[in-house]
């Protein structure tokens, strides 16, 4: 137990900002076909996947987030971004829920390609978080 007190009392000595800027983390990042709650994320039931013809929504789930933080989230498709949203946080917040994408279903469809949801967090200008999904064809 004293080891762990004195290892701590030296990260928030001897290296400032190590343990803070370590505290945000993506807790869920996904794809679905309709615009979620965080209710729907909590109750841990499976998501529906986009089609070619339904809707495209790109979600982010970010915890222990801090005052200033900036989340931009990204539906990309083949590695380019369609669509994508920011969020600067005026105060801390744990959860937060960011989403990007579309409601509705563009003319025709979307276009085949590989889909992704891209995160990334800042916070001072640095990088704290970086994540995406796997890739999946809209079919």
């Amino acid at each position: 137990m004293l080891t762990r007190v004195l290892i701590a009392a030296f990260l928030l000595v001897a290296v400032p900002g190590a343990v803070s800027a370590q505290d945000a983390a993506v807790a869920t990042l996904g794809l679905t076909d309709h615009k979620v709650t965080d209710e729907e994320l909590t109750s841990g039931a499976a998501l529906a996947a986009p089609k070619f013809n339904t809707p495209g929504v790109a979600y982010v789930v970010v915890a222990h987030a801090k005052k200033g933080d900036k989340i931009e989230l990204h539906l990309t498709k083949d590695g380019e971004s369609l669509m994508h949203n920011v969020r600067e946080l005026d105060a801390d917040e744990d959860g937060v829920l960011v989403m990007a994408g579309k409601t509705g279903v563009p003319a025709g469809g979307w276009p085949k390609g590989s889909y992704t949801a891209k995160v990334k967090v800042t916070r001072g200008g640095e990088t704290i978080a970086e994540q995406e999904t796997d890739p999946i064809p809209f079919e």
